[in-house]
């Protein structure tokens, strides 16, 4: 019987994500700072501000707080002999096993944020879809990203 994946994204990936959020935030606060101007220039009634204040607070607060916490929860892999198996989901818990012999090649990705906080992300390419391990430790993601090459080789050789 197959257990569930244990292996959880480091404390780090939560970090990056929020700054992830921060970031998109920003067209929120640009969008409801319009709108308080214009309510403003144009003497629009006092609830249009307000509305446009909790509107950014409530966004805001979801994509930088809760939403991370949340995805780092629920994040979770395991790399086994045959398969890759990642739970992950926020709202709605998402399993899936990607079978080691569909395994075409395997990368490691950062960008900058990640890159500030030496994490890396290992995506795995099928023939049908790629999938992710988002906000690994680099060292990890390395081994991560050779160890299932060697695995899907192997597969492969067995074939």
């Amino acid at each position: 019987m197959i257990t569930e994946p244990h292996k959880r994204i480091p404390a780090r990936g939560l970090l990056a994500w929020r700054i992830s959020g921060t970031i998109h935030s920003v067209f929120p606060l640009l969008l409801s700072g319009g709108i308080i101007a214009l309510a403003i220039l144009f003497d629009w009634p006092i609830w249009v501000i307000g509305a446009a204040l909790m509107f950014f607070s409530a966004y805001a607060y979801f994509l930088i707080t809760v939403i991370p916490a949340l995805r780092w929860k629920r994040w979770r892999y395991e790399v086994r002999e045959n398969e890759i198996e990642l739970k992950r989901g926020i709202f709605v818990i998402k399993r899936t096993l990607v079978p080691m012999i569909r395994v075409q090649h395997v990368d490691t990705r950062q960008g900058p944020i990640l890159r500030k906080y030496r994490l890396a992300t290992v995506t795995i390419s099928t023939a049908a879809t790629v999938h992710e391990i988002p906000a690994l430790d680099v060292e990890e993601a390395e081994e991560l990203r050779f160890f299932i090459s060697q695995l899907a080789r192997v597969a492969d050789d067995d074939v």
